[in-house]
């Protein structure tokens, strides 16, 4: 059931004031989204509460693997692709729209992201998400603890693939109870399924590039970057809220100014993300530092690093190719920061911003909405985690 605080016509964030440079970052971030994200996950948990139920009733083993679930979607997290579908569909429909009919459908992104974690996690072969062990790795112990029969790494990483399954079906049947007309309803599903395939075909070519870092480069490295993470984070979600808000017109000013900002923002987003996956504190991030490094993925970072290198530390990032031991994951971080492949990302991180916000200011939109979005630019591509 909805709070109070979206029960009635219109979410009550805190008062939106302009974008002050001095303002910390969580704080900007916490204004837009505090409201928000208690209401999509009280949504998400009394939904989820019934689905573990429910497979628990088929076989007792089914509670443990649903929980496991439903532990992905719950345990944290930006809640950053709900945010902007909301902002995207309240720049259409101003403040006065009720909420919580849409509210389904805002809480669908975010185990849509849950199933695209899992499987991330798996084919990084990582070993923590959020700071706890991830999917395949907690499987996995549950193996040996019970002493079941068998390989625990490969019941691990089977059982997870299962478990991001059931989150993409689960974010399936909680889309269909978005309250919103039929032909409403059709729009949003087209764009949810084309965000679906871009998140899936950058995914592949992210895999891809571990295994032909050769034929990598700075523009194939932001490709992926495009449809792996500015797609399903920040684009699409900014056009599934205009679609629920009924604009899925596809050449109207705010949704071209919708698709302008996200691939900026999107792409910083992920651009950020590289930095952190080598030089972020796994205390705040979650994550081990320096796993890009250990496999070898050519993210931007690094191909920009080769392409700035002298012909000395290209010779020592050639080694890259087959990902670097542990050992030697500081060192390697010390080089590709010795290019200035560093500074060129953050540049790179701050255009975008700078670009995004230029296409939201001569869009016509809710001022709130649009005062959100510029906040949020900033506070989704400057963090610690």
């Amino acid at each position: 059931m909805a709070n109070d605080a979206v029960a009635g016509n219109a979410l009550r964030v805190a008062p939106v004031r302009p974008v002050d440079a001095d303002d910390p970052v969580r704080e900007v971030l916490a204004a837009f989204t505090r409201d928000l994200v208690r209401a999509v996950e009280e949504t998400l948990g009394d939904f989820l509460t019934t689905e573990v139920a429910s497979l628990a009733g088929v076989d007792p083993a089914l509670h443990d693997f649903a929980r496991t679930a439903h532990d992905c979607v719950l345990a944290g997290g930006k809640r950053l692709r709900p945010t902007f579908a909301y902002w995207g569909w309240r720049g259409v429909v101003g403040g006065e729209a009720p909420l919580p009919p849409v509210l389904p459908a805002l809480a669908a992104l975010e185990i849509l992201h849950a199933f695209a974690l899992v499987h991330d996690d798996v084919m990084d072969a990582s070993a923590t998400r959020r700071g706890r062990p991830t999917v395949h790795r907690s499987m996995a112990a549950a193996h040996r603890a019970a002493r079941r029969a068998g390989d625990p790494d490969r019941f691990g990483e089977a059982a997870a693939i299962l478990v991001g399954d059931l989150c993409l079906v689960w974010a399936d049947r909680l889309l269909g109870r978005t309250a919103v007309p039929a032909a409403t309803l059709l729009d949003v599903r087209r764009c949810y399924d084309q965000m679906r395939i871009e998140t899936i075909a950058g995914e592949y070519l992210d895999v891809l590039g571990e295994h032909d870092a050769g034929n990598w480069s700075v523009d194939r490295a932001l490709r992926v970057a495009r449809y792996k993470t500015a797609s399903y984070t920040v684009q699409r979600p900014l056009l599934f809220g205009s679609a629920l808000a009924g604009a899925a017109v596809p050449d109207a000013p705010l949704v071209a100014a919708y698709t302008r900002y996200g691939l900026a923002v999107g792409e910083a987003f992920q651009l950020c993300d590289d930095l952190l996956g080598v030089y972020g504190d796994p205390a705040t991030t979650g994550k081990p530092a320096g796993d890009d490094l250990r496999t070898g993925k050519p993210t931007v970072l690094l191909m920009l690093a080769r392409q700035l290198a002298t012909p000395a530390q290209a010779a020592e990032l050639r080694r890259l190719d087959g990902g670097v031991p542990a050992d030697e994951v500081d060192r390697y971080a010390e080089l590709v920061a010795a290019t200035g492949a560093v500074d060129r990302v953050e540049k790179m991180i701050s255009d975008r911003v700078t670009g995004a916000v230029a296409a939201l200011e001569a869009a016509s939109m809710d001022e709130t909405a649009r005062s959100a979005l510029t906040g949020l630019a900033v506070a989704a591509t400057h963090r610690r985690s």
